[in-house]
């Protein structure tokens, strides 16, 4: 039987996953790709399945801290969950968490209110699941999943998913960038 800490980091290491499927799909709807006309020539519509991953992304990331409360040999409380200044072990780590998982949450109920917030204000607001990303990326990279405070082993397996998922990330968002800046930079009727 698993403990709630291997359950909390498998949570964890889901809720990579999930967060960084948000972010391609939001990086392809941000460029109008159609999968009709492309890969995958089938009608997929990708803003939805952006919307519910990201609410899915949400809950699976905020069950990732809850489960640690499980655990008999955390000793963790509640508020170390909310505000893990003073947590048992790794506060650095675990408030890095806790800001991405506060950065996720601003950009869901955001876009949740986009129409009432306008779409430039929302835009603006929606930037911040970049530094959410960064900073979840972050701690999950350093954080020990066992709660030992080991050092970081940069080529555990668990590691280099959270990095890989990074680099798509960052591959995927500099395409986007200069894909954006090439459109921009043609003339209108060329389009």
């Amino acid at each position: 039987m698993p403990s709630a800490i291997d359950l909390s980091s498998t949570v964890g290491l889901i809720a990579v996953g999930v967060l960084t499927a948000n972010i391609l799909l939001g990086l392809l709807v941000s460029t109008g790709y159609n999968p009709v006309r492309r890969w995958p020539r089938r009608r997929i519509k990708l803003f939805l399945l952006h919307k519910w991953t990201g609410y899915s992304a949400l809950a699976i990331a905020a069950l990732h801290p809850a489960l640690i409360l499980f655990s008999s040999t955390a000793h963790f409380r509640p508020l170390d969950i909310v505000f893990p200044v003073w947590s048992p072990t790794q506060p650095v780590e675990n408030t890095l968490g806790a800001i991405a998982l506060y950065l996720v949450t601003f950009a869901v109920v955001t876009s949740y209110f986009r129409y009432a917030i306008g779409f430039h204000r929302w835009k603006l607001f929606h930037y911040t699941t970049y530094a959410a990303a960064a900073v979840f990326y972050v701690h999950g990279v350093l954080s020990d999943p066992l709660l030992q405070n080991r050092p970081v082993d940069w080529i555990d397996a668990e590691k280099v998913y959270v990095e890989g998922c990074f680099a798509a990330v960052t591959a995927l968002t500099i395409w986007r960038f200069t894909a954006g800046r090439r459109r921009r930079a043609q003339p209108a009727r060329a389009r």
